[in-house]
Protein backbone atom coordinates (compact mmCIF):
# COMPACT_ATOMS: atom_id res chain seq x y z
CA UNK A 1 0.00 0.00 0.00
CA UNK A 2 1.31 3.44 -1.19
CA UNK A 3 1.25 6.71 0.62
CA UNK A 4 -1.11 8.22 -1.27
CA UNK A 5 -3.86 5.20 -1.00
CA UNK A 6 -3.16 5.37 3.16
CA UNK A 7 -3.95 8.79 3.78
CA UNK A 8 -6.84 8.39 1.38
CA UNK A 9 -7.73 5.87 3.85
CA UNK A 10 -7.50 7.42 6.85
CA UNK A 11 -9.60 10.51 5.66
CA UNK A 12 -12.12 7.96 4.73
CA UNK A 13 -12.13 6.28 7.90
CA UNK A 14 -12.64 9.75 9.50
CA UNK A 15 -14.95 11.14 7.13
CA UNK A 16 -17.36 7.60 8.11
CA UNK A 17 -17.21 9.10 11.77
CA UNK A 18 -17.38 13.00 11.28
CA UNK A 19 -19.27 13.76 14.54
CA UNK A 20 -16.40 11.66 16.80
CA UNK A 21 -13.95 13.15 14.88
CA UNK A 22 -14.96 16.52 15.05
CA UNK A 23 -15.25 16.17 18.78
CA UNK A 24 -11.81 14.35 19.13
CA UNK A 25 -10.13 17.25 17.07
CA UNK A 26 -11.69 20.02 19.31
CA UNK A 27 -9.90 18.45 21.90
CA UNK A 28 -6.52 18.94 19.75
CA UNK A 29 -7.35 22.24 18.48
CA UNK A 30 -7.92 23.36 22.20
CA UNK A 31 -4.79 22.36 23.41
CA UNK A 32 -2.70 23.58 20.42
CA UNK A 33 -4.34 26.79 20.78
CA UNK A 34 -3.88 27.04 24.79
CA UNK A 35 0.62 26.08 23.35
CA UNK A 36 0.59 28.99 21.50
CA UNK A 37 -1.22 31.86 23.82
CA UNK A 38 0.96 30.66 26.47
CA UNK A 39 4.16 30.35 24.06
CA UNK A 40 3.75 33.71 22.66
CA UNK A 41 3.05 35.26 26.24
CA UNK A 42 6.25 34.14 27.19
CA UNK A 43 8.71 35.46 24.58
CA UNK A 44 6.61 38.95 24.60
CA UNK A 45 6.89 39.27 28.52
CA UNK A 46 10.62 37.95 28.09
CA UNK A 47 10.85 40.68 25.66
CA UNK A 48 9.12 43.07 27.68
CA UNK A 49 11.27 42.41 30.67
CA UNK A 50 14.57 42.31 28.70
CA UNK A 51 13.47 45.73 27.27
CA UNK A 52 12.85 47.47 30.96
CA UNK A 53 16.05 46.32 32.28
CA UNK A 54 18.25 47.30 29.11
CA UNK A 55 17.17 50.27 29.29
CA UNK A 56 20.58 51.25 31.89
CA UNK A 57 22.83 50.33 28.50
CA UNK A 58 24.48 48.29 26.17
CA UNK A 59 26.83 45.63 28.16
CA UNK A 60 27.55 48.24 30.26
CA UNK A 61 29.69 48.37 33.35
CA UNK A 62 29.89 50.64 36.10
CA UNK A 63 32.46 50.56 39.02
CA UNK A 64 32.87 53.45 41.96
CA UNK A 65 34.76 53.39 45.03
CA UNK A 66 34.99 51.37 47.95
CA UNK A 67 36.58 50.19 50.99
CA UNK A 68 39.86 47.33 50.89
CA UNK A 69 39.46 44.40 52.74
CA UNK A 70 43.02 43.11 51.87
CA UNK A 71 46.31 44.59 53.08
CA UNK A 72 48.30 45.98 50.38
CA UNK A 73 51.49 48.13 49.90
CA UNK A 74 51.94 48.19 53.66
CA UNK A 75 48.55 49.70 54.04
CA UNK A 76 46.18 48.26 56.33
CA UNK A 77 42.66 47.04 55.44
CA UNK A 78 39.69 49.06 55.69
CA UNK A 79 41.31 51.79 53.44
CA UNK A 80 38.58 53.95 51.84
CA UNK A 81 39.23 54.01 48.09
CA UNK A 82 37.87 56.96 46.07
CA UNK A 83 38.21 57.91 42.22
CA UNK A 84 40.21 60.27 41.10
CA UNK A 85 40.78 62.94 37.97
CA UNK A 86 42.74 60.74 35.99
CA UNK A 87 41.68 56.89 36.76
CA UNK A 88 38.77 57.13 33.89
CA UNK A 89 41.67 58.41 31.31
CA UNK A 90 44.28 55.85 32.60
CA UNK A 91 41.69 52.82 31.93
CA UNK A 92 41.33 54.64 28.64
CA UNK A 93 44.93 54.26 28.00
CA UNK A 94 45.88 51.06 29.44
CA UNK A 95 42.91 48.66 27.99
CA UNK A 96 42.26 49.28 24.24
CA UNK A 97 39.90 46.13 24.03
CA UNK A 98 37.26 48.74 26.20
CA UNK A 99 35.10 50.25 23.95
CA UNK A 100 33.89 52.95 25.67
CA UNK A 101 34.91 54.61 29.07
CA UNK A 102 33.20 57.62 30.37
CA UNK A 103 33.25 59.63 34.06
CA UNK A 104 30.14 59.94 35.40
CA UNK A 105 29.08 62.25 38.56
CA UNK A 106 25.40 61.96 40.33
CA UNK A 107 23.80 64.87 41.71
CA UNK A 108 20.97 66.96 41.85
CA UNK A 109 20.95 70.87 40.80
CA UNK A 110 18.48 73.87 41.20
CA UNK A 111 17.23 74.56 37.66
CA UNK A 112 15.30 77.81 36.71
CA UNK A 113 13.88 78.63 33.11
CA UNK A 114 12.08 81.61 33.67
CA UNK A 115 10.22 82.29 37.13
CA UNK A 116 10.04 78.50 37.59
CA UNK A 117 12.54 76.44 39.80
CA UNK A 118 12.93 72.90 40.01
CA UNK A 119 15.49 70.66 42.06
CA UNK A 120 16.60 67.85 38.88
CA UNK A 121 18.91 65.49 39.61
CA UNK A 122 22.01 65.49 37.16
CA UNK A 123 24.60 63.53 35.69
CA UNK A 124 28.11 65.28 34.51
CA UNK A 125 29.57 62.91 31.67
CA UNK A 126 31.85 62.30 28.65
CA UNK A 127 31.05 61.95 25.09
CA UNK A 128 31.11 57.81 24.84
CA UNK A 129 28.51 58.05 27.27
CA UNK A 130 25.61 58.35 25.15
CA UNK A 131 25.73 55.50 23.10
CA UNK A 132 26.56 52.65 25.98
CA UNK A 133 23.90 54.20 28.26
CA UNK A 134 21.15 54.10 25.05
CA UNK A 135 20.69 57.94 25.36
CA UNK A 136 18.53 58.33 22.29
CA UNK A 137 17.89 62.27 21.35
CA UNK A 138 14.07 62.54 20.18
CA UNK A 139 14.42 66.47 20.11
CA UNK A 140 17.51 68.35 18.77
CA UNK A 141 20.80 66.78 18.83
CA UNK A 142 23.30 65.00 20.95
CA UNK A 143 27.16 66.09 22.70
CA UNK A 144 29.57 65.99 20.21
CA UNK A 145 33.16 66.65 20.32
CA UNK A 146 33.16 70.62 20.25
CA UNK A 147 31.09 70.77 23.54
CA UNK A 148 33.93 69.01 25.10
CA UNK A 149 36.90 70.65 23.54
CA UNK A 150 34.90 74.16 23.76
CA UNK A 151 34.06 73.89 27.19
CA UNK A 152 30.15 74.64 26.38
CA UNK A 153 27.27 75.16 28.70
CA UNK A 154 25.40 73.14 27.09
CA UNK A 155 22.40 70.78 28.49
CA UNK A 156 20.43 67.51 27.77
CA UNK A 157 16.99 67.06 29.19
CA UNK A 158 15.28 63.79 29.58
CA UNK A 159 11.56 63.84 28.58
CA UNK A 160 9.76 63.78 31.88
CA UNK A 161 12.43 66.22 33.75
CA UNK A 162 11.87 68.59 30.50
CA UNK A 163 8.15 68.05 30.91
CA UNK A 164 8.70 68.99 34.96
CA UNK A 165 10.28 72.43 34.03
CA UNK A 166 9.23 73.35 30.44
CA UNK A 167 5.69 71.87 30.68
CA UNK A 168 5.42 70.83 27.01
CA UNK A 169 6.70 74.08 25.61
CA UNK A 170 9.86 73.62 23.17
CA UNK A 171 13.11 73.00 25.53
CA UNK A 172 15.80 73.36 22.78
CA UNK A 173 16.95 76.51 21.88
CA UNK A 174 16.04 77.82 25.60
CA UNK A 175 18.63 79.30 27.94
CA UNK A 176 18.09 77.85 31.58
CA UNK A 177 20.02 78.49 34.66
CA UNK A 178 21.56 75.59 36.49
CA UNK A 179 22.81 76.72 40.00
CA UNK A 180 22.79 80.82 38.83
CA UNK A 181 25.29 79.64 35.30
CA UNK A 182 23.62 79.56 32.13
CA UNK A 183 23.40 76.73 29.95
CA UNK A 184 21.41 76.22 26.11
CA UNK A 185 19.26 73.27 25.69
CA UNK A 186 20.37 71.13 22.58
CA UNK A 187 18.21 67.93 23.31
CA UNK A 188 15.61 66.11 24.82
CA UNK A 189 16.00 62.44 25.01
CA UNK A 190 13.17 59.74 23.74
CA UNK A 191 11.31 58.65 26.72
CA UNK A 192 12.30 55.00 27.21
CA UNK A 193 11.11 52.23 28.99
CA UNK A 194 14.45 51.63 31.96
CA UNK A 195 14.04 48.97 34.95
CA UNK A 196 17.28 49.19 35.88
CA UNK A 197 18.96 52.70 36.69
CA UNK A 198 21.61 54.28 38.87
CA UNK A 199 20.28 57.37 40.57
CA UNK A 200 17.00 57.68 38.70
CA UNK A 201 16.06 56.60 35.21
CA UNK A 202 17.59 58.87 32.61
CA UNK A 203 14.08 60.16 31.66
CA UNK A 204 13.89 61.91 35.00
CA UNK A 205 17.63 63.70 34.37
CA UNK A 206 19.48 66.44 32.96
CA UNK A 207 22.84 65.51 31.27
CA UNK A 208 25.78 68.22 31.14
CA UNK A 209 29.24 67.97 29.84
CA UNK A 210 31.73 66.50 32.76
CA UNK A 211 34.30 69.28 32.76
CA UNK A 212 31.16 71.79 33.62
CA UNK A 213 31.47 70.21 37.23
CA UNK A 214 34.70 72.52 37.54
CA UNK A 215 32.19 75.23 37.81
CA UNK A 216 28.76 74.02 39.10
CA UNK A 217 30.39 72.30 41.90
CA UNK A 218 34.15 72.65 41.46
CA UNK A 219 34.38 69.06 41.29
CA UNK A 220 36.87 67.13 39.35
CA UNK A 221 36.74 63.67 40.74
CA UNK A 222 34.21 61.44 39.05
CA UNK A 223 31.47 59.57 41.25
CA UNK A 224 31.98 56.55 39.25
CA UNK A 225 33.44 55.57 35.70
CA UNK A 226 30.84 53.82 33.36
CA UNK A 227 33.03 51.33 30.71
CA UNK A 228 31.72 48.89 27.96
CA UNK A 229 33.98 45.80 26.46
CA UNK A 230 34.27 45.49 22.91
CA UNK A 231 32.77 42.19 23.11
CA UNK A 232 30.08 41.07 26.17
CA UNK A 233 32.22 38.09 26.52
CA UNK A 234 35.02 39.51 28.04
CA UNK A 235 33.04 41.37 30.77
CA UNK A 236 34.75 39.85 33.51
CA UNK A 237 38.61 39.96 32.33
CA UNK A 238 37.87 43.82 31.82
CA UNK A 239 36.93 43.83 35.29
CA UNK A 240 39.75 42.40 36.10
CA UNK A 241 41.81 44.76 34.21
CA UNK A 242 40.13 47.71 35.22
CA UNK A 243 40.63 46.67 38.85
CA UNK A 244 44.50 46.09 38.31
CA UNK A 245 45.24 49.66 36.71
CA UNK A 246 43.32 51.07 39.50
CA UNK A 247 45.21 49.19 41.84
CA UNK A 248 47.76 50.55 40.77
CA UNK A 249 47.09 53.80 41.48
CA UNK A 250 45.39 53.67 44.46
CA UNK A 251 47.79 50.99 45.58
CA UNK A 252 45.31 48.39 46.78
CA UNK A 253 45.75 44.69 45.75
CA UNK A 254 43.50 43.78 42.26
CA UNK A 255 42.48 40.69 43.79
CA UNK A 256 40.37 42.51 46.59
CA UNK A 257 36.98 42.94 45.04
CA UNK A 258 35.16 45.29 47.63
CA UNK A 259 38.21 48.21 47.07
CA UNK A 260 36.23 48.97 43.79
CA UNK A 261 32.32 48.08 43.43
CA UNK A 262 31.28 47.06 40.37
CA UNK A 263 28.15 46.52 38.51
CA UNK A 264 28.06 44.23 36.11
CA UNK A 265 24.32 44.44 33.68
CA UNK A 266 26.04 41.69 31.23
CA UNK A 267 25.93 39.35 33.75
CA UNK A 268 22.62 40.61 35.36
CA UNK A 269 21.10 39.96 31.89
CA UNK A 270 22.46 36.44 31.64
CA UNK A 271 20.60 35.64 34.58
CA UNK A 272 17.25 37.56 33.61
CA UNK A 273 17.28 35.40 30.38
CA UNK A 274 17.85 32.70 32.38
CA UNK A 275 14.99 33.34 34.24
CA UNK A 276 12.96 34.04 30.80
CA UNK A 277 14.20 30.37 29.32
CA UNK A 278 12.92 29.14 32.43
CA UNK A 279 9.54 30.47 32.58
CA UNK A 280 8.99 30.05 28.76
CA UNK A 281 9.67 25.89 29.21
CA UNK A 282 7.64 26.02 32.21
CA UNK A 283 4.81 27.66 29.94
CA UNK A 284 5.56 25.55 27.05
CA UNK A 285 4.97 22.57 29.64
CA UNK A 286 1.98 23.67 30.66
CA UNK A 287 0.33 23.93 27.09
CA UNK A 288 1.75 20.68 26.50
CA UNK A 289 -0.31 19.00 29.10
CA UNK A 290 -3.17 21.01 27.58
CA UNK A 291 -3.15 19.09 24.34
CA UNK A 292 -1.77 15.77 25.85
CA UNK A 293 -5.37 15.72 27.01
CA UNK A 294 -6.64 16.44 23.36
CA UNK A 295 -3.78 13.21 22.48
CA UNK A 296 -5.69 10.80 25.20
CA UNK A 297 -9.21 11.84 22.92
CA UNK A 298 -7.34 10.86 20.05
CA UNK A 299 -5.33 7.84 21.64
CA UNK A 300 -9.60 6.54 22.80
CA UNK A 301 -10.84 7.23 19.73
CA UNK A 302 -8.10 5.37 18.04
CA UNK A 303 -9.19 2.38 19.79
CA UNK A 304 -12.53 2.20 19.61
CA UNK A 305 -11.62 2.26 15.55
CA UNK A 306 -9.50 -0.73 16.02
CA UNK A 307 -11.96 -2.61 18.10
CA UNK A 308 -14.83 -1.73 15.20
CA UNK A 309 -12.36 -2.70 12.07
CA UNK A 310 -11.37 -6.08 14.29
CA UNK A 311 -12.70 -8.19 11.11
CA UNK A 312 -11.42 -5.79 8.60
CA UNK A 313 -8.02 -5.92 10.13
CA UNK A 314 -8.50 -9.73 10.13
CA UNK A 315 -9.24 -9.88 6.36
CA UNK A 316 -6.18 -7.23 5.88
CA UNK A 317 -3.77 -10.25 7.31
CA UNK A 318 -5.72 -12.55 5.62
CA UNK A 319 -4.66 -11.31 2.23
CA UNK A 320 -1.28 -10.52 3.09
CA UNK A 321 -0.88 -7.53 4.95
CA UNK A 322 2.09 -7.50 7.42
CA UNK A 323 1.81 -6.61 11.20
CA UNK A 324 3.88 -3.01 9.69
CA UNK A 325 1.42 -2.27 6.86
CA UNK A 326 -1.36 -2.31 9.95
CA UNK A 327 1.02 -0.46 12.32
CA UNK A 328 1.75 2.10 9.71
CA UNK A 329 -1.96 2.29 8.74
CA UNK A 330 -3.01 3.47 12.53
CA UNK A 331 -0.48 5.63 13.19
CA UNK A 332 -0.84 7.42 9.76
CA UNK A 333 -4.76 7.96 10.87
CA UNK A 334 -3.72 8.95 14.37
CA UNK A 335 -1.78 11.41 12.44
CA UNK A 336 -3.61 12.56 9.77
CA UNK A 337 -6.55 13.74 12.63
CA UNK A 338 -3.88 15.27 14.33
CA UNK A 339 -2.37 17.24 12.11
CA UNK A 340 -5.86 18.56 10.40
CA UNK A 341 -6.77 19.77 13.92
CA UNK A 342 -3.47 21.63 14.31
CA UNK A 343 -4.36 23.38 10.96
CA UNK A 344 -7.54 24.38 12.59
CA UNK A 345 -6.04 25.34 15.38
CA UNK A 346 -3.13 27.14 14.10
CA UNK A 347 -5.66 28.91 12.12
CA UNK A 348 -7.77 29.83 15.34
CA UNK A 349 -4.45 30.48 18.15
CA UNK A 350 -3.32 33.48 14.99
CA UNK A 351 -6.80 34.93 15.01
CA UNK A 352 -6.73 35.05 19.12
CA UNK A 353 -3.77 36.51 18.94
CA UNK A 354 -5.17 39.63 16.98
CA UNK A 355 -7.98 39.49 18.77
CA UNK A 356 -6.42 39.44 22.52
CA UNK A 357 -5.59 43.43 23.29
CA UNK A 358 -2.15 44.74 24.63
CA UNK A 359 -1.49 44.04 28.51
CA UNK A 360 -0.72 46.50 30.37
CA UNK A 361 2.93 46.16 31.89
CA UNK A 362 5.87 49.35 31.14
CA UNK A 363 3.09 51.76 28.98
CA UNK A 364 1.31 53.71 32.16
CA UNK A 365 4.38 53.66 34.11
CA UNK A 366 6.66 55.04 31.74
CA UNK A 367 4.02 56.61 29.30
CA UNK A 368 4.91 55.21 26.21
CA UNK A 369 3.30 55.60 23.16
CA UNK A 370 1.51 52.81 20.66
CA UNK A 371 1.93 49.89 23.83
CA UNK A 372 5.67 50.28 23.54
CA UNK A 373 6.52 47.84 26.72
CA UNK A 374 3.44 46.07 26.90
CA UNK A 375 2.22 42.23 26.35
CA UNK A 376 1.50 41.74 23.07
CA UNK A 377 0.88 38.46 21.79
CA UNK A 378 1.78 37.54 18.51
CA UNK A 379 2.43 34.10 16.98
CA UNK A 380 5.73 34.06 15.41
CA UNK A 381 7.44 31.38 13.14
CA UNK A 382 9.14 29.76 16.33
CA UNK A 383 6.42 29.82 18.32
CA UNK A 384 4.41 27.67 15.71
CA UNK A 385 7.60 25.22 14.71
CA UNK A 386 7.91 24.59 18.56
CA UNK A 387 3.68 23.88 18.77
CA UNK A 388 3.39 21.93 15.75
CA UNK A 389 6.39 19.97 17.27
CA UNK A 390 5.01 18.97 20.00
CA UNK A 391 1.57 18.52 18.21
CA UNK A 392 3.87 16.02 16.32
CA UNK A 393 5.17 13.97 19.23
CA UNK A 394 1.27 14.01 20.63
CA UNK A 395 -0.31 12.57 17.56
CA UNK A 396 2.83 10.11 17.02
CA UNK A 397 2.19 8.45 20.80
CA UNK A 398 -1.71 9.12 20.69
CA UNK A 399 -1.86 6.72 17.97
CA UNK A 400 0.83 4.52 18.47
CA UNK A 401 -0.74 2.20 21.16
CA UNK A 402 -4.10 1.51 19.12
CA UNK A 403 -1.68 0.86 16.00
CA UNK A 404 0.42 -1.76 18.17
CA UNK A 405 -2.64 -3.41 19.32
CA UNK A 406 -3.95 -3.60 15.57
CA UNK A 407 -0.91 -4.96 14.30
CA UNK A 408 -0.68 -7.76 16.91
CA UNK A 409 -3.85 -9.38 16.03
CA UNK A 410 -4.46 -12.93 15.50
CA UNK A 411 -6.64 -12.54 12.23
CA UNK A 412 -8.24 -16.17 12.74
CA UNK A 413 -9.59 -14.64 16.11
CA UNK A 414 -9.84 -11.07 14.42
CA UNK A 415 -12.52 -12.78 11.15
CA UNK A 416 -13.83 -14.36 14.42
CA UNK A 417 -15.31 -11.47 15.61
CA UNK A 418 -18.65 -9.94 16.23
Amino acid sequence: MNLREAISQSLESLRRNRTRSGLTMLGIVWGLVTVVLLLSYGRSLDAAVMQGFLGIGNNVIMIWGGQTSMQAGGERSGQKVKLLDGDAEAIRDSLPFLSAVSRETDDAFLVKYGPKAVNIQSKAIDLPYGRTRRLDVEQGRFFEAADFSEHRQVIIFGSHAAEKLFNGYPPVGEVVQVEGQPFTVIGVLRNKIQDSSNNGPDNENIFVPFQNMRELRQQRDPDSIVFQPSSPELHLQAIQAVRTVLAQRHHFDPRDEKAINAWDTIEDSKSIMQFSIALQVLLGIIGAMTLAVGGIGVMNIMLVSVTERTREIGLMKALGARRRDILGQFLLESFVLTILAGIAGMVIAIIATHLVPPMPLYSDMYKTANHEGDIILHASSSTMIVSFAILAVVGVISGLLPAMRAARMDPVVALRHE
